[in-house]
């Protein structure tokens, strides 16, 4: 029996190199890179030409690989069928840059046309090619949307590039972004709130009285609830670390953006969307009560 069970063991050993290296399927889309190549200035255009292309409802402006990958709220769409071939009144649009991962994040706000939309759209550029688009799309019905709130209050905040001495260290950024997300499951972790923070969430509003004392420590919901798929974005320039991930199940469970702005190693400011149904909000960015 001894001899029987060695006999079997060295066998699967041997199996086990080539089980290893049983090929993966190939993949229709350019692959991304673990270490890509971009400059700020390639990110910076592809991103002009992004919103240029959302207003105009056509991409071809974008320096697309011929394999690049298009998503829609986190699900392979057809290239002919993103909501990047509509075109939109854009109302207001910033973007966030990152030359070390070669990743962009612009927020697409439209008010007007009859059709008001919050979108999140990533951009992954590698050697001057762009690899993957990824939208977020929001609108009437998910969760605390509001396009006027959402235009109305980042209008009012600051978004100017920090200057070097108010800028975080990108590692302090990641770690304030994981403890965020991580309090969802452990309610004792720690979180790098700033005062005053406001926190925009779909459109609904945080601080709309100004209070030099305003927080966003407003509390996590009671419950154990993972945030899966993280995929991290950082912009030193503007303090900024925007995270895609999904909340509850990293399959099926809802697609969202976060971006949390850091201004002298606290969270200032916090952005979100999130693709799910929910209650709505005013203009004024106070949840409607049904």
């Amino acid at each position: 029996m001894i001899a029987r069970g060695l006999f079997a063991a060295v066998a699967l050993l041997a199996a086990a190199p080539a089980l290893a290296q049983q090929p993966r399927p190939v993949s229709p889309y350019a692959p991304l890179q673990d270490k890509p190549s971009c400059t700020r200035a390639q990110l910076k255009a592809a991103t002009d030409a992004y919103v240029a292309g959302q207003k105009a409802g056509s991409l071809a402006g974008l320096p697309l690989h011929e394999k690049a990958q298009f998503l829609e709220n986190m699900t392979d769409v057809p290239q002919d069928k993103g909501l990047w071939n509509t075109k939109l009144p854009v109302a207001h649009a910033m973007s966030f840059h990152d030359d070390k991962r070669c990743k962009t994040f612009t927020e697409v706000i439209v008010t007007e046309g009859g059709h008001p939309y919050v979108i999140g759209t990533r951009l992954y550029m590698h050697d001057g090619k762009v690899i993957r688009v990824d939208s977020l799309v929001t609108d009437k019905g998910d969760w605390l949307f509001s396009a006027n709130a959402y235009l109305k209050y980042t209008r009012q905040e600051d978004w100017t590039p920090l200057p070097a001495a108010r800028r975080t260290a990108p590692s302090e950024m990641i770690r304030g972004a994981h403890a965020y997300f991580d309090a969802f499951a452990d309610k004792f972790t720690e979180i790098p709130w700033g005062t005053p923070c406001a926190r925009l969430e779909g459109g609904a509003y945080t601080d709309r009285e100004g209070k030099p004392d305003a927080s966003c420590n407003v509390g996590i919901p009671a419950g154990v609830l993972y945030i899966n798929n993280r995929d991290l974005l950082i912009d030193e320039e503007m303090g900024v670390i925007n995270v895609f991930c999904r909340f509850g199940n990293s399959v099926s469970g809802t697609p969202d953006s976060h971006v949390f702005r850091y201004i002298d190693g606290k969270i200032r400011l916090v952005h979100t969307i999130s693709v799910t149904p929910g209650p709505q909000v005013d203009d004024n960015g106070a949840v409607i009560r049904n």
